[in-house]
Order: C-alpha cells, then sequence, then structure tokens
C-alpha cells in the first residue's frame, strides 16, 4: 500500500519506533512494549552488527560496598570528565547502575565469577577501585548483545532511517529505506540509539556502521548536538602496518590486570605523565603514547602482557585477534596504537533520554547527557545504555495518544563526500592532536561537498558522515583550549574560562549554528 502522499512504497504505524539495535536501543524497546506501547525497531545491519557487540572491558558498577560507593564512582568520572559533567546526570546514571544489570541479568546475561562465586571485578583507567564487571572474559559486549538479542523483540534488520518527520505536535513520523523501498512509519515518538561516529577516521574501533546516522537524524530534525568535539581515542589498539577500518581493540582491563606500556627501546610510556601511570584516563593515556611516537618517529608502542597468567583464558577474544596478527601475547610483545573509539558528546538529551524536540528521544553513545562530559570513564558505556535505555523507553509513553500522521515530507538535502574523502580529512586534521591550521584546511576541504538527497545506505552515510564532519571540525575550532580528549597544540593549556559545553544546530537554510553555551548545570 502507498503513502497517503503517493510517495513511498510502504507504510506502518507504531507508538514509539527505535532506531538502532544495541543495548540501548534494545533496552529501550523492551522497556515501552512492557509499558503497553506498539514498538517497532528498526536497524540498518543484522542482530550483531552493533557497537554493543565489540565492547570488550565491561559494565562501571558499584559492588562490594565496603571497598566502593556510588560517590566514589561519581568522583572518578567527573575527574575523567575534566570538568564538563554534569554531576546530578552522573550520580543518577551512576546510582540506577545496580539495578540496571540485576535486570539484565534477570533477562539472563552471564557474568564471570570468581573462585568464591561471587561476581568477577576488574579495574581499569580512571578507576580507583575494581568495579567493572565482564563476561566470557573479554567478551562483555557480546553477551549483552546475545542476552538482549534473545529476549524475542521484533526488529526490522536491513532497515535504514532516512529522515525524522515533524509537525506541529514534534515529531509525527519516520521515513526508512528497505528492501521493500523508501517507506514510512506514523509514530508520535522516535527513539535515536544508532551509536557512535567512529567512522569518521580510517582507523577505529567501531564496526563500518558507525557513521554518525543518529547526529545527521537529530540535527535535520531541528534538535541540539552538544560537545561533539570530544571523541576519544582508545591508546591501545592492535597495530598492523597499514590496517585500517575497524581495529581490534586491546582493553583497558588487560592493563588493569598489570600489563604495561612501553616504547620501541623499551622505556615506560606514561612514567611521570600521571599519578595514575598506564591506568591514567584515556585522553591522557592517549596524548602520552602520540607524543612518544612522535618523539621517536615511531607509528605504534607496545603493550608488555607476558607476565599475566592464563593470559588466554582471562582474555580469549584478544588473544584470538593478536594470534591472528602473527602476534604471541603470552611470549611477545602487543604493538598498540590509538585510534579513534568513543563519542563523548552527541545528541542533547536530559538523563531520560527527552531532546529538545517533542517525541524525539536519544539513547547510548548517540546521546549526550552530560555523564561524560570531556572524556569517557572506562566501562561508562554500557551502564549509560542500559539506564538511559530504560529511562528513554519509559518516557516515550508521555507520547502515547499524540496525533502522529505524516501527510508529506520535503526531503532535507546534505552535503556529501565519500567516505574515504571524510576520513583522510578527519584522521589528517582532526585527529589525537589538533591546531587551529589544520582544522581550517578541514573545514575548508568539507565546505567542497556538494548537497544531495540520498536514498542508499551508502549515500546515507556518506552525507551523515560529512555533515557531522562538519559539526565537529566547527566546535573544534571554537574551543580554543585544550581540555580532555580535545588536545590543541596551539592552545595546550586548559582555560577555566571555557569550562561550558558547546551546542550546535542545523538551521532551516542548512547552515550550521555556531556553538553556544548548552544550559546544563555546568557553569
Amino acid at each position: 500500500m502507498t503513502s497517503p502522499a503517493g510517495r513511498y512504497a510502504w507504510e506502518a504505524r507504531a507508538d514509539l519506533v527505535v532506531v538502532g539495535g544495541g543495548v540501548a536501543g534494545l533496552t529501550a524497546a523492551r522497556t515501552a512494549s512492557l509499558r503497553g506501547l506498539d514498538v517497532l525497531t528498526v536497524s540498518k545491519g543484522g542482530p550483531t552488527d552493533t557497537s554493543t557487540q565489540y565492547a570488550q572491558g565491561g559494565i562501571a558498577v558499584v559492588g562490594d560496598v565496603d571497598t566502593d560507593s556510588v560517590e566514589s564512582h561519581v568522583v572518578d568520572t567527573c575527574e575523567a570528565g575534566v570538568g564538563l559533567c554534569d554531576e546530578a546526570a552522573v550520580y543518577s546514571i551512576v546510582e540506577s547502575g545496580r539495578d540496571a544489570v540485576a535486570a539484565l541479568a534477570a533477562l539472563g546475561a552471564v557474568f564471570d565469577r570468581g573462585r568464591d562465586g561471587e561476581v568477577s571485578r576488574t579495574r581499569e583507567g580512571g578507576h580507583s577501585t575494581r568495579r567493572i564487571i565482564h563476561a566470557g572474559g573479554d567478551a562483555t559486549g557480546a553477551e549483552v548483545q546475545r542476552a538482549l538479542n534473545a529476549a524475542g523483540l521484533p526488529v526490522l534488520f536491513g532497515a535504514a532511517a532516512v529522515q525524522v518527520v515533524t509537525g506541529p505536535h514534534g515529531v509525527c513520523g519516520l521515513v526508512v529505506a528497505s528492501a521493500e523501498g523508501l517507506g514510512v512509519i506514523h509514530t508520535p515518538a522516535v527513539l535515536l540509539a544508532t551509536g557512535g561516529l567512529g567512522q569518521l577516521y580510517a582507523c577505529s574501533t567501531n564496526p563500518a556502521g558507525a557513521t554518525a546516522d543518529g547526529i545527521a537524524l537529530a540535527l535535520t530534525a531541528g534538535a541540539a548536538v552538544a560537545d561533539l568535539e570530544f571523541v576519544q581515542f582508545h591508546p591501545t589498539v592492535l597495530y598492523t602496518p597499514g590496517g585500517v577500518g575497524r581495529r581490534p581493540l586491546i582493553s583497558e582491563a588487560v592493563r588493569g590486570e598489570g600489563a604495561i606500556l612501553v616504547d620501541t627501546k623499551g622505556n615506560s610510556v606514561t612514567a611521570g605523565v600521571h599519578p595514575l601511570g598506564d591506568l591514567a584516563p584515556r585522553d591522557v593515556v592517549s596524548r602520552a603514547i602520540a607524543a612518544r611516537l612522535r618523539e621517536l618517529g615511531a607509528d605504534h608502542v607496545y603493550l608488555d602482557a607476558r607476565t599475566l597468567d592464563g593470559f588466554e583464558t582471562r582474555f580469549p577474544n584478544i588473544t584470538a585477534s593478536c594470534l591472528e596478527a602473527g602476534i604471541d601475547p603470552r611470549t611477545q610483545l602487543i604493538p598498540v596504537a590509538p585510534a579513534a573509539h568513543y563519542s563523548c558528546g552527541g545528541v542533547a538529551t536530559d538523563v531520560h533520554g527527552r531532546t529538545g524536540v517533542p517525541g524525539l528521544y536519544a539513547a547510548g553513545e548517540v546521546a549526550r547527557t552530560g555523564l561524560h562530559g570531556a572524556n569517557r570513564l572506562a566501562s561508562n558505556s554500557l551502564l549509560e545504555g542500559l539506564v538511559v535505555g530504560e529511562r528513554a523507553g519509559a518516557a516515550a509513553a508521555e507520547r502515547r495518544g499524540v496525533h502522529a500522521e505524516v501527510v508529506d515530507v520535503v526531503r532535507t538535502p546534505l552535503p556529501a563526500l565519500p567516505r574515504e574523502v571524510v576520513q583522510s580529512i578527519m584522521t589528517s586534521h582532526a585527529s589525537v592532536v589538533r591546531d587551529g591550521a589544520g582544522l581550517d584546511v578541514a573545514r575548508k576541504a568539507l565546505a567542497e561537498a556538494e548537497d544531495c538527497v540520498a536514498v542508499g545506505v551508502s549515500e546515507l552515510e556518506d552525507a551523515a558522515l560529512t555533515l557531522t564532519a562538519t559539526a565537529l571540525l566547527e566546535v573544534a575550532s571554537a574551543r580554543a583550549e585544550s581540555r580532555g580528549c580535545h588536545t590543541r597544540v596551539d592552545y595546550p593549556n586548559t582555560d577555566p574560562n571555557q569550562r561550558r559545553s558547546t551546542q550546535i544546530t542545523l538551521g532551516a537554510d542548512g547552515v550550521l549554528g555556531l556553538p553556544e553555551n548548552l544550559s546544563t548545570g555546568v557553569q
């Protein structure tokens, strides 16, 4: 059946459409379904084509009250966030962690246990104690994905979100491209849970589908995006000469268990850099590695895990990745280098996933709740996906009964360059270390992109990456300081006067608005 406008091959209706099939999306869909909403989840990939699937380390959640506390976890998170965390949001999300993990366990998720029968906990960078629970050694994300997939929630795979449609009452629909052609779903609520933007860069820990889709969907719907300049580069990604695309992550938990970083001369990389040494926050370690690489003219350093007993049992997936690359981590040094990992910013939301557009919600890596600030604390991502996913699914019930009828859609033309071109520009000029001159070069290069109305998945991804890269460069240029995972060599110090979040919006004329202060409780 064609749509009322006669322009679409199919149509459907739902109380809530969830875009994305990872931890945040499936948690939200399940929560909303339990509240009686008719939920349709769409995913452009398959059941395991998510960033959740690849998460290794674990979930940061307070355990033994004798050795840990919510307050301690909040302090660690805010210290890593270098002044840009919304402390109230941090406390709210961290405090809900234990209940969120219990709900996941009730679905069948199995976490590793020690000889005493208690859930095992490890320590990662920036954490003051061992509070990271894990599954399958280094396969926590895969276990979370398995448990949520097994819950039996209906998902329309191979369906890419094209555009959020809004009307007088806010969201009224979603345009979707599927095997049946371009379709429209009439709905008063859309929840973006599309994951990250790692594919902005030539090397990333993210899967190929992490193309900033949700950022582009939110901007074209009129929502604000905040703190986009803060892209976290994981310090220890398996290095192979000429390697591009998704690269295997060497989890922070390896260092938490005692592995050490050394350069090509055998010297410590982080000695004298930070009191926590190799377990300093990720931005600190990535900068230390980048500095050492420049100093030595090298392209990688090493992680020495040879002293760890039972490495292959504790880290089976990492062992397999290393062996595939011809490295035996039990007897050889592991070559590593920083690579794009996690976006700390995203669609501006509250801790219930609400954006400034009525009926539009966001949860997971695509969202900026105030939890991460200028640099994410290790293993807070799955925690956020579980907690905010559940809350956003519940919040969507407030849209029940709102009139949602798509009469017509004016598709938004967006600038688009091929993915490889965007990746080359961003890797060269907006990576671990940046400067104003390089950012200007990148901005001019992206300005050459021509507008298009994308339909196919590849076109949609190119457009999303181009728009997001352009927005990122704008806010990175405006932030004339170094803070967290945004490092400007021309402004090497942290400026107290810039202790504020930035936001950017897309005007009706297609021009990105200049960054402004975002009222989030950060002053």
